[in-house]
Parts: structure tokens; sequence; C-alpha cells
């Protein structure tokens, strides 16, 4: 079961978060909050597997918010919700440990393949951000350093499958393959899908 908090300055905005994931069988949400020192006191009472913040709040925004939750909790995984796509704000939050960034005009399958994916310990970045403009220096995305699941992709990339026939093999959205291929893009410092193809090739990467 994902526990999840939400923070967000916007009533209205939670209540359509929460009427959203109110038949998801493995989502509960343990709590919500109009600012970030209100988050932080729900983490700490409540300690969510999951936490989306927006990054603009009254009291403490979502950056500072995120790196006290990353510094008290570790394992909890933080994704900001938000409606800045600009690549500064991008940085500030995964610099700070959050490990996804989805804007606010997501759909109910977006923003549930999202919670779903960080809390496995993934990667989420929306699908309207251009990942390839962020630094190459942010903390989390050090070139060359892949997760598990991008691996496991990349070994069935090298296998010629399709973004679709890897999803179906692993239990996991077309959308979030397709991220974790732009991803990988950017964190191997390669120019588009065709190097990342050849990338794979020469690398034979194997399930481990």
């Amino acid at each position: 079961m994902i526990r999840l908090a939400i923070a967000e300055d916007h009533q209205s905005l939670i209540d359509g978060i929460k009427l959203l994931l109110e038949y998801e069988d493995n989502i509960s949400i343990v709590g919500t909050a109009n600012n970030g020192e209100d988050l932080l006191a729900i983490v700490r009472l409540k300690q969510p597997n999951v936490v989306i913040t927006d990054i603009r709040m009254p009291k403490m925004d979502g950056i500072t918010a995120t790196k006290l939750i990353k510094k008290e909790f570790p394992e909890i995984k933080v994704l900001a919700f938000t409606m800045f796509d600009q690549t500064n704000a991008i940085e500030q939050m995964i610099e700070a440990g959050a490990s996804g960034y989805l804007l606010k005009n997501s759909s109910l399958s977006d923003v549930k393949e999202a919670i779903e994916a960080v809390k496995k310990g993934e990667t989420y970045y929306d699908a309207n951000i251009d990942i390839n403009a962020l630094q190459t220096n942010v903390k989390s995305s050090k070139k060359g350093i892949l997760t598990k699941r991008q691996i496991q992709i990349l070994e069935l990339i090298s296998q010629g499958k399709t973004s679709r026939e890897i999803a179906e093999l692993l239990f996991i959205g077309i959308h979030t393959v397709d991220t974790h291929r732009k991803n990988m893009v950017r964190i191997l410092g390669l120019k588009g899908k065709g190097e990342l193809m050849r990338y794979a090739l020469d690398k034979k990467y194997k399930f481990t």
C-alpha cells in the first residue's frame, strides 16, 4: 500500500487529487497540507511512502520542505507537482531530493503512474518537460549512473523491443518507458533514440 501525503496551497486542487485517487486500492492518502510547515508536521507524524508537493507555498516552499523531508526520512519519495516547468525550478527540486516532477495539467493516469514509479525507486519526469535542457551536474542524475529499471529497459531495447512491448513485459506504462528512454539519453550523454539503441547493443546489458 502506498501511503501518500499531499501539499498544495489551493485546497480545491487537493480535493481534486483526492477525488481522482479515491478508488485506487493501492493508494491511501494519509494527510494533506496547504503549506510546507504543515506538510513537514504530517510527514513526521504519518511517515508516508510518497509525498506530492507544490513548489510555491506559504510559510515554507516545496524545495525547502523536500530538503528537510529527505534529511530526516531519506526513504520517503518526493514528487514535485506544479505548474512551473522552468529548468531552474526542476533542478532545484531534484537537488533537494525529489524523485519526480509532474505538471498540474497531467491526467489521472499520469499522476497515478508517477506516484507508483517513484515509490518503486524510479525517477519520473512529465512528458512535457524538456529533460535535455537540465544541467548534467544535477546530483541525482550523474552521468553514467542508471537505475536497475533502466538497465532492464536497456536489455530489452538491445533485443529490439518496442516501448509498448517493454511496458507489457515489465508491467509498467508506455509513458514510463518513454520517460526512462529520455532520461537515459540525458544521463548517458547521448544524442537520441538511435544512439541509445547502439549503446544498448554495445554494452549488451543483462538482468542482474
